[in-house]
């Protein structure tokens, strides 16, 4: 199944809407027997660049837990429109993949600049192709609301995604700051993950 003129792989609304306990990155999966938790990519595209080009080969790996959130490819708002694009696909494509060998998927939501969730430039807001409405997405926020301009941005794709997608849970995973959230928390339930490093910052002391 493929959406839009751009063909962007779809992921399908689950039967059911499972929200995760918690999530752990991919890169630290083997350090993890709770196999409740969740496999996210919010991490450096180098630690899961290898599940973009050989997903078969970690599948069983992945299949262990209770599911997955599609990976987290990079849109950088200076990147040339072409990869912002493959960047969606590749989300798409592997969480498609993942999903019809039968994990529980979670798609991920990443814009990058307004070319990526506005008409501004193409027909369609590929950010959100391949995603249906009414269902269960994940964001992240680490290092994407650090700077006044990231900020703006983040919240014009924000609140595009609520627009387009009319979510019922959405996953946040880093931090979730009402400056931003709180115009918004009423649109859809949303659920806070602290990002990986705070976790680990708090166990230590």
């Amino acid at each position: 199944m493929f959406d839009g003129i751009l063909e962007i792989p779809c992921i399908k609304r689950p039967d059911k809407i499972i929200i995760p306990s918690a999530l752990i990155p991919f890169s630290q999966r083997n350090r993890s027997n709770d196999y409740n938790e969740f496999v996210h990519f919010y991490e450096h595209d180098k630690n899961f660049a290898k599940v973009l080009t050989a997903a078969k080969e970690h599948f069983d790996c992945l299949k262990k837990f209770q599911g997955v959130i599609s990976p987290d490819c990079s849109l950088y708002r200076d990147m040339p429109l072409v990869l912002q694009i493959a960047n969606t696909y590749m989300n798409r494509a592997i969480g498609h993949y993942l999903q019809a060998k039968g994990l529980y998927v979670i798609p991920n939501i990443r814009w990058g600049d307004e070319r990526s969730y506005t008409t501004a430039e193409l027909p369609e807001k590929f950010a959100f192709l391949g995603v249906q409405k009414h269902s269960i997405v994940s964001i992240g926020t680490y290092g994407c609301i650090k700077s006044k301009e990231n900020k703006i941005y983040f919240v014009e794709g924000l609140e595009a995604m609520l627009d387009e997608l009319e979510p019922e849970v959405v996953l946040v995973y880093g931090g979730m700051p009402d400056s931003i959230f709180a115009k918004v928390k009423d649109r859809a339930k949303f659920v806070h993950y602290p990002d990986w490093t705070s976790i680990q910052k708090r166990r230590s002391i």
